[in-house]
């Protein structure tokens, strides 16, 4: 059979080489109607032209991509990814199960050899670092001490697999943030492989991958499970997209940045509806657009809910490939390609969309986010009332500004003249008694620290972080933020005692052109320290609160703020003591932690006050674009780039002198905490067993909306009251030494354990917040782990029952992974984020979706019934409508439908085989 059923492979020469491409202009001169295709299906055109082999990719599959409709389709598509991006908190299970399969493999008397990467895989070790130091000098050094005290168990693994596994690769800790490490390193724009030039493509087990869409790549976050069988060589399976075009038109006006118009657009997109759907954007105003800006905006895409933010390649494109030191050759391939191949952005006017959504770029206002979802919009000039009415609805409190507010602006003044005197409290607010008899009024605690006596109330600002993949690419909000600090520290004002602030570039690249511009001492003046490269405040690796700050938020219930200039601001996410979190740009992050609180008029309201008493205002210390693009011009170079690059794969003296295994097949520590061979593959069969339909079945969760993986599979830290914690003092580990959860991913004891334990998870089967539920036959309540325990050895199938958005967020195995292993059969939910949907599918978990219209509530389901859903075991076809039956305890029944989301006939192979590596396994193992 041709590998070319549409004869559309070419050739054309670059330098005097010949290079091979799968044609578009061909299919155009066919008379297909390509100019009318958007981008990113052109994209998914090549790949399957490219990768047809008349199987896994099919001439059918061709079709259905080449007469793309506006229209939404149920059809499957296959996608072969170029290269697969990870992070260490998603990798380290990813490679477990890779060890995993090579083990098992060897058990079988197999070559355990051939287990390896079938595509290059990048690993960035960027998500363990943890904000123990602030505020100093020592910061950093400190930091990246503790994280390889915690990790250094997880990080001889990953070496070990760099060692062993071929196509793979890693970048050590303290190197940046994955996102930014591939947007100025790792993205190509364009291919070149054994003489053949195609698009540059990838998936990555972080749900940001997006962020590279800002320089013309496409690339989407998968989850573990997905992103191994990708690197195993199979294609990842999806229904054919609708992609909605974001017109913009326009640029931004004075004083609002990019951070700013991405909440708009976050907002924007999630109230158009497009779960599941690619965005690409055009438009006039795209002109007008950085790759940084875009960039910006491709990070938030799971925000909005879809799948990319695609960008095509423009000039743009390479500007930026040019002043991130890219090599000329490289640029000119991207540009050459991309001219010939239909993939150059022109002829926007030409392409049809599914629906197009108009932004004026001219009109975005500074815009905050919170307090719990990124989409929820708030106007910089509404966020004073809008904190108040949040108050007010979220807790009961009866919001009064604190009277004593004069007085603590008299303690700044007795301290700028060097005194101490003491200061009057009223008995009701000292941190030595009760709290105040009503428990509904604005809660108000005087701290005293050494010297200093300082107030904290409802509202003060806990954390300020500039932090995260999404901001601190952008070396415009960056140095904005460097120089509302100096504009501060000339000022003579500070950040307040009560603010834990943080540094955490994307990249060492930040940090070069910040000490450049002279600004990195102004923003260690307000304590904006480097604390590490890394994720930190976003994935819950805030660090703990100051001892006195902790005490007091606890006893008095103080509902403290969080504000940072990430893209995740979940409930309990960024530290669970700080009830509410705003997103922002990193110069208003500076600028609320002077100010301390968030119940000001920010515009309007003095953000604080000189030594001599004078009002600052934020427009004292905003700096003007001309002022940053001065700047900019000065201090951004290629050669910061090369410096940096050039050195990211060797890491410091502590990941050099790590001592690892040579042993193909890793020898597993029967002792380890860290690092565990996951039970899934172990003596597994040759062949999968018969579909069975899933019979008399508990409810082991009710849920609510807006479940997000975060509820399902914690990131952050764990007490040790919890089921993990119990667990790790089993074996011997000091709860000092419990690390979080993300860090424990290698062992699915701790994970299961983790597993719906959040903290402020709402299981409406018990009592108790948290991860808790009711054992039904003795109607006892204990943790979820412990139930399931008890229902395994009654050999009694599991549900979960959820409403809408169920599993949005970040893309985490383990929250699929963790369902699996408690045994819970089946997830029936109202809708799915896609990806946690074909995780769930990839495990061996079935996802069944309640028909249009229809709910728990509304059908009568308690969730206190016993399940049993027929129509598995014989005819399962893609969403197929499935038969279920309530049954209470007086044998009164609930029936109805409900559809399989299984979208397509790989994915009942993948269920059918108890998941999709299970699947992959047997696939090797037969040959």
């Amino acid at each position: 059979m041709s590998n070319d059923p549409f004869q559309t492979l070419k050739s054309f020469k670059l330098k005097g080489d010949n290079l091979t491409y799968f044609s578009l202009q061909e299919l155009e001169k066919q008379g297909h109607k390509i100019k009318s295709l958007p981008f990113s299906i052109r994209i998914l055109l090549e790949n399957a032209l490219r990768n047809f082999d008349g199987f896994s990719v099919t001439k059918e599959h061709i079709e259905i991509i080449l007469n793309w409709k506006p229209q939404a389709s149920e059809q499957d598509i296959p996608f072969k990814p170029a290269r697969v991006l990870m992070q260490d908190f998603t990798g380290v299970p990813a490679v477990v199960d890779l060890a995993a399969l090579r083990a098992e493999v060897a058990r079988k008397g197999k070559n355990a050899d051939r287990i390896n990467p079938l595509i290059p895989v990048d690993l960035i070790v960027d998500h363990s670092v943890q904000v123990d130091y602030f505020g100093t000098n020592y910061s950093y050094k400190r930091n990246m001490e503790e994280e390889y005290k915690r990790n250094q168990e997880r990080y001889q693994f990953l070496k070990w697999a760099q060692q062993n596994f071929n196509n793979f690769s890693v970048v050590p800790p303290g190197m940046g943030i994955c996102h930014q490490v591939n947007l100025e390193y790792l993205a190509q724009g364009v291919v070149e492989r054994d003489g053949k030039v195609f698009p540059d493509t990838l998936v990555g087990t972080d749900s940001h991958t997006p962020m590279v869409n800002g320089i013309g790549v496409v690339g989407w976050g998968v989850g573990g499970i997905e992103a191994e069988a990708a690197i195993l060589g199979q294609p990842i399976y999806f229904i054919m997209p609708e992609v909605v075009g974001l017109k913009l038109t326009g640029k931004l006006p004075l004083g609002s940045t990019s951070t700013d118009l991405v909440l708009n657009i976050a907002n924007l997109l999630r109230k158009h509806g497009v779960v599941g759907k690619f965005v690409e954007v055009f438009g006039p105003g795209l002109d007008h657009l950085s790759v940084p800006d875009r960039a910006t905006i491709g990070n938030m895409s799971p925000e909005f809910g879809c799948t990319i933010t695609y960008f095509p390649i423009d000039d743009k494109t390479l500007d930026y490939m040019r002043q991130t030191n890219r090599k000329e050759e490289q640029v000119k391939l991207v540009e050459e390609y991309c001219k010939i191949n239909m993939l150059w952005r022109k002829d926007e006017e030409e392409i049809e969309y599914s629906t197009v959504v108009e932004l004026d770029v001219s009109t975005i206002e500074p815009t905050v986010a919170g307090p719990k979802r990124p989409q929820d919009k708030i106007l910089l000039k509404d966020f004073k009332n809008k904190f108040i009415d949040l108050l007010h609805t979220s807790f009961g409190r009866k919001y009064v500004h604190p009277d004593n507010r004069e007085l603590e602006d008299s303690i700044s003044r007795w301290k700028s003249e060097g005194g101490n005197q003491p200061v009057p409290q009223p008995p009701s607010a000292r941190p030595d008694t009760k709290v105040e008899a009503d428990k509904n009024a604005l809660k108000t605690v005087w701290i005293t620290r050494g010297q200093d006596k300082f107030m904290l109330s409802d509202g003060s600002v806990a954390i300020a972080a500039i932090t995260s993949c999404t901001n601190t690419s952008n070396p415009f909000v960056m140095v904005g933020a460097g120089l509302v600090a100096r504009k501060a520290r000339e000022l003579g004002i500070d950040v307040k005692p009560w603010v834990k602030t943080s540094l955490a570039p994307g990249s060492k690249v930040v940090t070069d052109y910040l000490e450049k511009a002279d600004l990195m001492k102004d923003l260690e003046a307000l304590q904006f320290h480097l604390v590490g490269y890394g994720c930190t405040s976003c994935i819950g690796n805030s660090g703990p609160l100051p001892p006195q700050i902790s005490k007091a938020v606890d006893e008095y219930d103080i509902v403290v703020a969080s504000v940072l200039s990430g893209n995740r601001n979940f409930e309990a996410r960024v530290h669970p003591q700080v009830k509410m979190n705003f997103l922002m740009s990193p110069m208003l992050v500076v600028a609320y932690a002077i100010a301390g609180r968030v119940d000001i008029d920010m515009l309007n309201d003095p953000i604080s006050y000189d030594k001599n008493q004078q009002a600052v205002y934020l427009k004292d210390i905003w700096p003007t674009n001309d002022e940053i693009n001065e700047i900019l011009r000065n201090v951004l170079s290629p050669g910061d780039f090369e410096k940096n690059y050039g050195e990211i794969f060797a890491g410091n003296e502590i990941w050099r002198s790590l001592q690892v295994p040579e042993d193909k097949v890793y020898q597993w520590d029967a002792n380890s905490t860290y690092i565990k061979e996951i039970p899934i593959f172990r003596n597994i069969s040759e062949n999968p067993e018969a579909l069975q339909d899933i019979k008399q079945a508990k409810a082991l969760l009710v849920l609510g909306d807006s479940i997000t993986t975060d509820h399902i599979s914690p990131a952050g830290a764990f007490s040790k009251s919890s089921a993990a914690g119990k667990y790790l003092l089993e074996n011997g580990v000091e709860e000092k030494a419990f690390n979080s959860y993300g860090s424990r991913r290698g062992n699915d004891e701790v994970m299961v354990r983790g597993t719906f334990a959040n903290v402020r998870i709402k299981n409406q089967l018990a009592e108790k917040e948290g991860g808790y539920t009711r054992y039904f036959p003795s109607g006892e309540e204990m943790t979820v782990f412990d139930a399931a325990e008890k229902y395994k050895e009654d050999k009694t199938p599991l549900i979960v029952l959820a409403g809408k958005e169920y599993g949005s967020g970040s893309s985490r195995d383990w929250a699929a992974k963790g369902t699996f292993l408690l045994g819970i059969k089946c997830v029936l939910a109202e809708s799915y984020e896609r990806i946690h949907r074909s995780n769930l599918v990839g495990m061996g978990v079935l996802p069944l979706q309640y028909k249009e219209g229809e709910n728990a509530k509304n059908l009568g389901v308690s969730g206190e019934e016993s399940f049993t859903i027929l129509g598995i075991s014989e005819g399962l076809e893609p969403r197929k409508e499935l038969h279920v039956t309530a049954e209470n305890k007086e044998g009164e029944r609930i029936e109805f439908f409900a559809i399989a989301r299984l979208d397509s006939n790989i994915e009942i192979e993948y269920y059918q085989n108890g998941g999709i590596l299970q699947y992959v396994l047997r696939q090797f193992l037969g040959k």
